[in-house]
């Protein structure tokens, strides 16, 4: 069951070296290579086994699509229709994890918690931000914020620290993402971004196991 690791491992590799050479042939090649091991992954970790598994694998099929959505650097409309993806792939995280259980006392904290969180991001993004992602971008942070407080509390209910692991690699790989898109482009953000990316994907993937 390591090859799906290992496909996905090189094809990031081979996605850094072509982001390095601007290279979009290559991305276009290393890219959905690389997303598509992590959602064969979950299928061969048996995820279509249990109705927390086939949530899963629905975010993850979502998170693929948004992966291919975000390739064309200067269509707009190709931008919006990913992080549209993403948005929907992290509420359905939130699903799985509901799904699997969630201590509700740790899902109101988590959420006063995360308030200031939301609240920081937003401040750091905001002068960046024009037209529909004045209003996107925020609702974008409030459902990784809650997919975040969902895997916290289902690891609280029923354990699995992985879950927990996973949403954070994602998350903090989706700040990469708004630095690079919002704020400072350049070689920086997806050095670090991509790598956390797929390793987040692939942890999550792991938990239908």
């Amino acid at each position: 069951m390591l090859l799906p690791i290992a496909v996905c491992a090189l094809a990031v590799l081979a996605l850094l070296v072509a982001q390095w050479r601007n290279s979009r042939p290559g991305v276009w090649l290393a890219k959905p290579l690389a997303s598509t091991a992590f959602v064969a992954a979950a299928v061969l970790w048996g995820a279509t086994d249990s109705s927390f598994g086939r949530w899963l694998l629905g975010a993850l099929a979502l998170c693929w699509l948004g992966d291919v959505l975000l390739i064309p650097k200067q269509r707009p409309g190709c931008f919006i229709a990913g992080i549209t993806s993403f948005l929907l792939a992290h509420l359905v995280f939130v699903a799985a994890f509901v799904e699997r259980s969630v201590d509700a006392v740790v899902v109101a904290f988590g959420g006063v918690l995360m308030a200031p969180v939301v609240w920081l991001l937003l401040r750091w993004l905001r002068p960046h931000l024009s037209g529909p992602f004045r209003v996107a971008v925020p609702v974008y942070v409030v459902a990784i914020c809650a997919m975040l407080v969902a895997a916290l509390a289902s690891v609280r209910a029923a354990g699995q620290p992985a879950i927990l692991l996973g949403a954070c690699l994602f998350t903090v790989s989706d700040v990469a993402v708004a630095r690079d898109r919002f704020v400072s482009p350049g070689r920086g953000s997806w050095i670090w971004g991509l790598p956390l990316y797929y390793a987040g994907q692939l942890v999550l993937a792991s938990t239908v196991r």
